[in-house]
């Protein structure tokens, strides 16, 4: 079946709705900060084929590799109505923090599809506070890893039991099941008002129309076939740089990416999954797409990634990931755009490149953000400044949410002034984000770009390097750090590249 024009629209409109509604239950019911506040979790609806028929405007680390969840609950033949939890990286998950929820939609006659979410926790177990220790130096390190399995009252227990804030982790949990569930009610109310036939037709042929529309677009971009390179600095255990390297192919309609030439698996945690590779690129294709890019499975079907089994961005059990989510993705974004820009195309000068993660714990509480920074300025005009660029889509926390929900002070926060290229267009700034230990507390940093800054584009200048500090002490990119009350610990987010000659 083809759909006309105007109720492809409606369809796709009708789809996106539930995905929507999905993220709003969660974000309106859960009561972690990151969750509630920063809105660091996704939403998205799958046909019974496991293709995405819909995503909300979520997370794009996370919206990129939800695909490998499903297929990885679909092989565990999963009934009508189950739902599965998991985070295993390497079996459908991105890093442990991140829980993913997935439900499958009953029908009179079998499975309608799936509806999942995934949500970063602000504590799994593992070592430290916030189980996203730098320097990590294998999985088990990180916190509790769960297979797909289905989510029982017995699994959630065993949850619990593993985490160190359970009540918290109990809430949002609890969010992230009404959200699911809210997924297939959506679905039902598509189905009872067109018919499952016709539900599934129209997911069908929106997602055709996003390959078509996709291979179009990319059809109109010069033949390349380039290679660049750029680097992660350091992992946490050893600070030599770790080059990541891509070679972009883009002809036939179709964007191809090979990370052959990256570094081995290192022994810290920057180490990422496939899927997550393949959330970066895809995000890169979303950019070129531009506002009305198509947010389902077609779009993928038009982009082919690979990498050498063992590499940094194609890692194998038992590797550490924690950082490899958070930080190696927006590297692998970076160096994608790297090619692209060095063949010509006008695609923005690199963003902060880096979400600046921090994690706070000490007895009965944790915390986990991310810190924005300056966008890369683009030739239609200069880039934002204080957003979480690139991989991250979040929110920040608000200074009166922290300074109630954990022991701490926030002494400054406010734009970098200067951090950001300059050029024809100017770079956005960083941000500084200065906070007071009112207790003590296990702090974790895992950063980038504090010696490699955002490069600029068609001659604009790089933006600043990041710095932290502690009590005006600098600290290196990632680390593992012991605070008494009274320490202070400032983040220096960095700027963007300009982009064009000053």
């Amino acid at each position: 079946m083809t759909l006309d024009p105007i109720t492809r629209e409606v369809m796709a409109h009708a789809f996106a709705g539930v995905a929507e509604e999905m993220g709003l239950v969660l974000i309106h019911s859960a009561v972690s900060p990151n969750i509630r506040e920063r809105r660091d979790a996704s939403a998205a609806l799958f046909d019974a084929d496991g293709e995405m028929i819909a995503q909300a405007a979520h997370i794009p680390v996370h919206l990129g590799a939800l695909s490998d969840a499903v297929a990885a609950v679909r092989a565990e033949h999963p009934q009508p109505g189950e739902m599965y939890i998991l985070n295993d990286p390497y079996a459908g998950g991105s890093h442990l923090p991140d829980l993913t929820l997935v439900g499958v939609i009953r029908t009179a006659d079998g499975i309608g599809g799936y509806s999942v979410v995934r949500a970063h926790h602000s504590d799994i177990g593992g070592a430290t506070p916030g189980s996203m220790p730098a320097g990590a130096r294998e999985l088990l390190a990180e916190g509790l890893i769960l297979p797909p399995v289905p989510y029982t009252p017995e699994v959630e227990r065993l949850v619990l039991a593993n985490v160190r804030t359970p009540d918290v982790r109990r809430a949002d949990l609890a969010a992230q099941r009404a959200a699911v569930e809210r997924g297939a009610e959506g679905l039902w109310a598509l189905a009872a008002r067109h018919g499952w036939a016709f539900v599934r037709e129209a997911a069908r042929d929106l997602q055709e129309d996003g390959e078509a529309r996709t291979r179009a677009m990319l059809g109109r971009l010069p033949r390349i076939m380039a290679t660049a390179t750029d680097w992660l600095e350091g992992d946490g255990v050893n600070d030599s740089d770790i080059p990541i390297c891509a070679t972009v192919t883009l002809k036939d309609r179709t964007f191809s990416v090979d990370f052959t030439g990256t570094a081995p698996a290192v022994p810290g945690n920057v180490n990422c999954p496939l899927a997550v590779t393949r959330a970066a690129v895809l995000f890169v294709v979303q950019t070129l797409l531009g506002d009305e890019a198509p947010m389902n499975a077609g779009v993928a079907r038009a982009v082919r990634v690979s990498a050498p089994e063992g590499c940094v961005v194609n890692a194998r059990w038992p590797s550490a990931v924690a950082a490899g989510n958070v930080e190696t993705s927006q590297r692998i974004a970076d160096v994608v755009f790297r090619v692209l820009a060095e063949a010509g195309l006008p695609v923005p000068a690199q963003g902060q490149g880096t979400m600046n993660n921090i994690t706070l714990g000490g007895a009965g509480w944790t915390y986990y953000e991310t810190i924005g920074g300056g966008q890369g300025a683009g030739p239609a005009g200069p880039g934002p400044s204080g957003v979480h660029a690139g991989m991250s889509n979040t929110r920040n926390t608000p200074i009166e949410v922290l300074e109630l929900e954990c022991p701490v002070r926030v002494r400054r926060y406010a734009l970098r002034q200067g951090s950001g290229g300059v050029g024809t267009w100017q770079g956005g700034e960083g941000v500084v984000r200065e906070i007071e230990l009112l207790a003590p507390a296990d702090v974790s940093l895992l950063s980038e770009r504090r010696r490699h800054a955002p490069r600029g584009a068609a001659g604009g200048r790089d933006g600043l390097a990041g710095r932290n500090l502690l009590n005006g002490t600098p600290l290196p990119a990632k680390a593992n750090l012991r605070l008494a009350a009274g320490d202070v610990l400032s983040v220096e987010t960095p700027g963007g590249g300009g982009w064009g000659p000053p």
